[in-house]
């Protein structure tokens, strides 16, 4: 078999590090294999790539600790607050869509300098605030940073790959995505702490660190043409693929929500009911979140993306649980909280990003992928400015449980979508085998007449049905594949022994079971 479907979640919840290391360093696949210039100007993008995208997500969530001072130095409400907040995520969703195809007409090195300036313009309007308006314009600007840094940075590491790294290289994107999220609130909370100008000197650590960033991004090459016009990423979902989408981008939805709670509110709750008041303490609250979801990803692997959200969904229910009865009010059952929303972010949010690597036909998967995290950034977002409403008629802890029962509430509903359809997706084993035989025999009659072929079946077709009768003439046309709509074949190896029947039937069974995980 030429590819098997494994292959798209085999390398998704790796460790940062491990993955980073193993792109560069894996046989024939890596760019320290090639020689001389073209070794170090690969090396020189992925590295630069990263970095970007760690540094301006970092930045995005600086301010997430810091939301008391400000709300007390400024004088605005909840609203106002989660507002700022939700900003980033409702501006960062049309920037993808509207940025991200800005590297293949302008170049990866000119929209990296542009997300640049904006994060450098997002850091200024934080580090010289006056008023909220400042706070507003800063998280816009943070905004169009990382979605017009998303685009370029994935053409650097996915498109300077071999084809068979390429989903190695987006998964070092989401790492690094997730990464720097967990890294920003840490440093903003001790450097507030224990550092001189708490509202200031996280700028300015991240503003030095943007200076970096701007000249590893000046020593990219130039474009030397425009491969294609400049047009916005059209959100598109196959009709044969919305029910995995639906569900998938739910609980994403979920995922994002549970840990858009804490990254917005729960410092505010802590403050004010368990009188919490060290940002410190509650930046890494906040980075415990994303941490337990980098460390859980790994698991993804072993479980596969359905049972991964699956049980991912369960934790998220006992994170959100706790903090839906006590509305943030106790450190004690807020750390507990943490850990278990981080551990059902990581499983879910990463299982629904590999149920899209699946299913998602190869030409149309950046319009999925783009409607995928749209459904991220608004589960990201708008609960908060839920909050932020609710906020108007009760105070902060009240508008806390009321959401996170909510969002409980609805866990069941999503598990049971994804349960019906994986039952409603899923081909009986014996009628499973048949197929697989069918396709095998016409295989077999077909190989007088020339060398197996390849053609594409239409992505609306049934995974495992022939594409027409052709498949099972033995007139003069060259035979045919049964093929995945993302273009992963059946390609039996043609020996004619029990041996290669059996193989067949191996690599089948590790596709099925694939689609059911």
């Amino acid at each position: 078999m030429r590819k098997r479907l494994l292959l798209c979640s085999s390398f998704r919840g790796q460790t940062g590090v491990v993955l980073f290391r193993r792109f560069f360093d894996e046989d024939g696949s890596g760019p320290r294999l090639a020689t001389g210039r073209l070794a170090t100007g690969r090396t020189h993008e992925v590295r630069t790539a990263v970095y970007l995208l760690v540094v301006l997500t970092a930045g995005a969530y600086l301010p997430s600790p810091l939301y008391p001072d400000y709300q007390q130095a400024f004088g605005f409400g909840d609203l106002t607050m989660t507002s700022i907040y939700a900003t980033f995520a409702l501006v960062s969703a049309p920037a993808l869509l509207l940025f991200g195809p800005a590297s293949d007409a302008l170049g990866p090195r000119t929209v990296l300098r542009a997300g640049v300036l904006a994060a450098a313009l997002g850091s200024c309007c934080f580090a010289l605030a006056s008023g909220p308006a400042w706070l507003l314009v800063g998280r816009a600007a943070q905004g169009t940073a990382l979605g017009a840094v998303t685009g370029a940075t994935s053409a650097l590491l996915v498109e300077r790959a071999a084809n068979r790294d390429r989903l190695r290289a987006s998964t070092v994107a989401s790492m690094g995505f997730v990464a720097g999220t967990a890294a920003g609130p840490l440093v903003a909370g001790v450097l507030a702490q224990y550092a001189p100008a708490p509202r200031l000197s996280p700028y300015l650590v991240h503003l030095a660190l943007l200076a970096v960033g701007w000249c590893l991004v000046s020593a990219l090459p130039a474009a030397t043409s425009r491969v294609s016009r400049w047009r916005p990423t059209r959100p598109r979902i196959p009709a044969g693929i919305r029910v995995s989408f639906t569900t998938a981008a739910a609980s994403g939805f979920l995922a994002w929500t549970g840990a858009g709670l804490f990254l917005a509110v729960v410092p505010v709750v802590l403050g004010r009911r368990a009188g919490v008041e060290n940002p410190a303490i509650t930046g890494a609250l906040l980075c415990a979140v994303l941490t337990c979801s980098v460390l859980i990803q790994p698991l993804v692997t072993r479980f596969g993306p359905r049972l991964a959200q699956l049980l991912g969904l369960g934790a998220l229910l006992s994170g959100l649980v706790p903090l839906a009865l006590t509305g943030g009010g106790s450190l004690s059952v807020t750390v507990i909280a943490a850990v278990a929303t981080g551990v059902g972010h990581g499983l879910t949010y990463s299982g629904a990003g590999a149920t899209i690597d699946v299913v998602a036909p190869e030409r149309q998967r950046a319009g999925v992928t783009s409607a995928l995290y749209i459904a991220f950034y608004a589960g990201a977002g708008l609960p908060a400015v839920a909050v932020g409403l609710l906020t108007r008629w009760h105070d902060m802890a009240t508008a806390v449980s009321w959401l996170g029962a909510v969002a409980a509430s609805l866990v069941p509903i999503v598990v049971m979508a994804l349960l019906l359809a994986d039952r409603n997706r899923r081909v009986s084993r014996t009628e499973f085998q048949a197929r697989t035989a069918a396709t095998y025999q016409s295989f077999r009659e077909s190989r007088r007449f020339g060398r197996f072929g390849r053609r594409d079946v239409p992505a609306h077709q049934d995974r495992f049905e022939p594409a027409d009768t052709e498949l099972t003439r033995t007139g003069a046309g060259v035979g045919s594949v049964a093929s995945e709509p993302n273009g992963v074949e059946f390609e039996p190896n043609g020996a004619g022994s029990e041996s290669s029947r059996a193989g067949l039937e191996s690599s089948s069974a590790d596709s099925e079971l694939s689609r059911s995980g």
